[in-house]
């Protein structure tokens, strides 16, 4: 298990060490790699950074950064004022994020401005993770 630590999101990603954390090896250059993004929205904010995670998603299919699948957007339950969003898929390779077109790093700066810190860690965090199963309902 790895971490790097997450000062200000994904933007940071390239300008700062950035908090990985999970039981999967990383990836190295030209092999896919899943994350699992954690989103801890700013009160009154999730609706607009679900939006925004949507768009991101929407813009990587499209410059062809992401394998189709898996994808899954969750949110919590919670009360408005302390919700999660959590994003789980695939970069096609896993040098995308640190070579990220200017495009999703200019959605990352909105993701940053929707999220904040809690529990003592960052407002966005990323973990490597690994596929073992699936399900379809």
């Amino acid at each position: 298990m790895f971490r790097r630590s997450l000062m200000l999101g994904m933007l940071s990603f390239l300008a700062m060490p950035l908090a990985l954390s999970g039981s999967a090896p990383a990836s190295t250059a030209g092999d896919p790699e899943t994350v699992m993004v954690t989103l801890h929205a700013r009160p009154g904010a999730a609706a607009a950074l679900v939006e925004v995670v949507a768009r991101h998603w929407d813009t990587a299919r499209r410059l062809n950064l992401v394998l189709e699948s898996p994808h899954v957007t969750l949110r919590s339950d919670g009360a408005n004022d302390a919700q999660d969003i959590v994003e789980i898929f695939t970069w096609r390779d896993a040098s995308v994020p640190d070579a990220a077109p200017a495009e999703i790093r200019s959605i990352w700066n909105e993701m940053n401005r929707l999220v904040e810190p809690r529990s003592g860690g960052p407002g966005l965090q990323i973990a490597t993770m690994s596929l073992i199963g699936s399900t379809a309902r």
